[in-house]
């Protein structure tokens, strides 16, 4: 999905897409990276540092849920922003695409889960 210099240049700390926003939209990392946070109890919890070639806000395109985490980048970071309509289009171009982004968005999933798993094991140990 990369496309050269089409991409958004975002300064460092400058918020690329903010939890609890409204989206309609994806982003793909093409320079530098970027952190994803989310706020918990007026705390940011570090979620991810995404960087060239990652994806992120994809779950928009699947619901109409608002943004679950805040994204900004850091130091210089260049973005492209993909909407619905250019990702089908790229996904019919190209179906391995969705293979991709499928096969990205399991292994985050796989991720949380053994990060649940050890706060659940840190948890039971305390009892």
């Amino acid at each position: 999905m990369e496309n050269g210099a089409l991409g958004k240049v975002y300064q460092d700390s400058q918020v690329i897409v903010r939890q609890g926003e409204v989206g309609d939209c994806m982003y793909v990392v093409q320079q530098g990276r970027v952190a994803v946070v989310q706020e918990r109890d007026g705390k940011e919890v570090p979620l991810a540092v995404l960087g060239k070639g990652d994806f992120f806000g994809e779950m928009a395109l699947f619901d109409r849920e608002v943004r679950s985490s805040t994204v900004r980048a850091i130091g210089e970071a260049q973005v492209l922003t993909v909407d619905k309509k250019t990702l089908l289009r790229r996904i019919h171009e190209d179906p391995s695409l969705a293979f991709r982004i499928v096969q990205q968005m399991s292994q985050r999933i796989r991720e949380l889960d053994a990060e649940l798993v050890r706060m659940k094991a840190s948890v039971l140990s305390l009892e």
